[in-house]
C-alpha cells in the first residue's frame, strides 16, 4: 500500500519544484507511473485481504475502486491544461496540487481497515473538492454550489460519527476485520434502527440517494472538468463502498429498513431519467444520469446478496469510466463553444467527425449496449432485484427504457442537426483530448473481456 501512498504524496513536491515549462509534463508522466504500478491490485487472490496491515488491506471489493483512483488522476490533470491555460502559473501549481491533495485521502478511505480512519479520509475528501469548486468553477452560482455540497455532506455524516463512537464503546474496537467476526447486530428495537439509518445516512446522501441528491447536479455544473471527473468517477464511489463496507458486518439489515431505501433508489432512478430527457444543461444532464445509475448500486447494495453486490461494483466501475468520458466530452464541447445548452451545440458531427466517435462510443456505454460491462452490471443488479420481488422489473425497465431514450436524444442533439448560425469556426480536436478518451475507453473495452476483475467476488 506505501509503494503508492508515498510516491502520491510526493507528486506534492514535484508540482511544487517543476520548471514551469514542464509542470504538465512532469505531474502527468509521475501520475500516470503511479496508475501503472497500481495494476498489480488487480491479481487475483485467495486470501480475503491482501497487503494487510494494522490499518489497511486491500480486498475484492476495494481494488478494483483503488486502481480505478490511480487511474483517474493523470487523466484529471490531462483533461485540465486547456482549462488552465490563461492562468497565472502560481494559480496551476494550487490546482495540481488540490488534485493531488485529495488522492492519498481517496486511496486510503477505500483501503483502510479501521472505521474511524475510514471516516476522517471520506470527510477530508470535501476540503480539496470544495476549493476546487469554489476557485476555479466558471460561474458565481459556484458558491452557493460549494456550501450545498459542504453542507449536505456534514450534516448527514455527524450522526455516523456519533455511531462509530458508539460502536467503539460497545465492541472495544473498530477494526473492520474483527467487527466482521463478532458481527455487531442492531436489533430490532428504534435504537437499533435509529442506528442502522445513521450509519447509512452519511453514504446515501454521497452516493447520491433520490432525495437528497439535490447537491450534485448543482456541484457538477458549477465545478470545472477535473472536479466533474472526480465527483462522478470516484467520490459518489465512496458512498456505494461505504454502505457495502457497513452493511456487510452490521448483519442482515431489518426489513424497515430496506423498503423505504430501496423504493426510493428505484423510484428515483425512474425519475432522474425522466429529468434527463427535459434537460436543456449538457452537465446537468451527465449529472443526473450519474443518480439514476447510483440508485441501482443502492438499490443492489440494500439486498445484500453476493450477486447484487457483485453488479454493484461493476457498475460503479463502468460507471466511473462513462461518465467521467462524458463529462470530457461535454468539456470539449464547451471549450469551443462557450456553452453547454444543448439547442446551442447540436450538430457538431460535421466539423469534429473524430469527436463524434468518441461520444458515439460514450453514449452507447452509457445506455449499457452489449457487450460493455455496463449491460453486465445492470443486467446482474435487475437479477438480484427480480430475486428479491417480482414488482421491481416494472421500475429497472422504464428506467433503462428512459435511459436508452435520453442517450441517444443527447448523442444525436450534439452531433446532429443543423448548426447554429453563430458557430462560424470552430478550433479541430486536439491530440490530447484524443489521448485522454482513449484511456477512458480502453480499460472498459478490456474490462469486457474479463469482467470477474472488478466483479467484486474472490477469482
Amino acid at each position: 500500500m506505501l509503494k503508492i501512498i508515498l510516491p502520491t504524496i510526493m507528486l506534492l513536491p514535484t508540482t511544487l519544484l517543476s520548471n514551469p515549462k514542464f509542470l504538465w509534463t512532469n505531474t502527468t508522466l509521475y501520475s500516470f507511473l503511479i496508475a501503472l504500478l497500481s495494476l498489480q491490485w488487480m491479481a487475483p487472490t485467495y486470501f480475503p485481504y491482501k497487503n494487510l496491515t494494522q490499518w489497511s488491506g486491500i480486498d475484492q471489493i476495494s481494488s478494483p475502486l483503488l486502481i480505478l483512483s490511480c487511474w483517474l488522476l493523470p487523466l484529471m490533470i490531462l483533461a485540465s491544461q486547456n482549462h488552465l491555460q490563461q492562468e497565472p502559473f502560481i494559480r496551476k501549481r494550487i490546482f495540481i496540487s488540490a488534485l493531488i491533495t485529495i488522492q492519498p485521502f481517496i486511496l486510503l478511505a477505500f483501503s483502510t481497515t479501521e472505521l474511524m480512519l475510514f471516516y476522517i479520509t471520506f470527510e477530508a475528501t470535501l476540503i480539496p473538492t470544495l476549493i476546487l469548486i469554489t476557485r476555479w468553477g466558471n460561474q458565481p452560482e459556484r458558491l452557493s454550489a460549494g456550501i450545498y455540497l459542504l453542507f449536505y455532506t456534514l450534516i448527514s455524516s455527524l450522526p455516523l460519527l456519533v455511531i462509530i463512537l458508539y460502536l467503539h464503546l460497545k465492541t472495544g474496537t473498530l477494526h473492520l476485520t474483527i467487527l466482521n467476526l463478532t458481527h455487531p447486530t442492531l436489533t430490532n428495537t428504534w435504537t437499533g434502527l435509529l442506528s442502522s439509518l445513521a450509519l447509512l445516512m452519511a453514504f446515501m446522501v454521497k452516493a447520491p440517494l433520490y432525495g437528497l441528491h439535490l447537491w450534485l447536479p448543482k456541484a457538477h455544473v458549477e465545478a470545472p472538468i477535473a472536479g466533474s471527473m472526480l465527483l462522478a468517477a470516484l467520490l459518489l464511489k465512496l458512498g456505494g463502498y461505504g454502505i457495502m463496507r457497513l452493511t456487510m458486518f452490521m448483519g442482515p439489515l431489518s426489513n424497515n429498513l430496506h423498503y423505504p431505501f430501496l423504493s426510493l433508489a428505484l423510484w428515483g432512478a425512474l425519475m432522474t431519467s425522466s429529468i434527463c430527457l427535459r434537460q436543456t444543461d449538457l452537465k446537468s444532464l451527465i449529472a443526473y444520469s450519474s443518480v439514476s445509475h447510483m440508485g441501482l448500486v443502492i438499490a443492489a447494495t440494500m439486498i445484500q446478496t453476493q450477486w447484487s453486490f457483485s453488479g454493484a461494483m461493476i457498475l460503479m466501475i463502468s460507471h466511473g469510466l462513462t461518465s467521467s468520458m462524458l463529462f470530457c466530452l461535454a468539456n470539449t464541447n464547451y471549450e469551443r463553444t462557450h456553452s453547454r445548452i444543448l439547442l446551442l451545440t447540436r450538430g457538431l458531427q460535421p466539423l469534429l467527425p473524430l469527436m463524434a466517435t468518441w461520444w458515439l462510443l460514450a453514449n452507447l456505454t452509457n445506455m449499457a449496449l452489449p457487450p460493455t460491462t455496463n449491460l453486465m452490471a445492470e443486467l446482474t443488479i435487475m437479477i438480484a432485484l427480480f430475486n428479491w420481488s417480482t414488482f421491481t422489473i416494472i421500475l429497472t425497465g422504464i428506467a433503462t427504457l428512459l435511459t436508452a431514450m435520453y442517450t441517444l436524444s443527447m448523442l444525436l442533439t450534439t452531433q446532429r442537426g443543423t448548426l447554429p448560425t453563430h458557430i462560424t469556426s470552430i478550433q479541430n480536436s486536439t491530440t490530447r483530448e484524443h489521448l485522454l478518451m482513449t484511456l477512458h475507453i480502453i480499460p472498459l473495452l478490456l474490462l469486457m473481456l474479463k469482467p470477474e476483475l472488478i466483479s467484486g467476488l474472490p477469482s
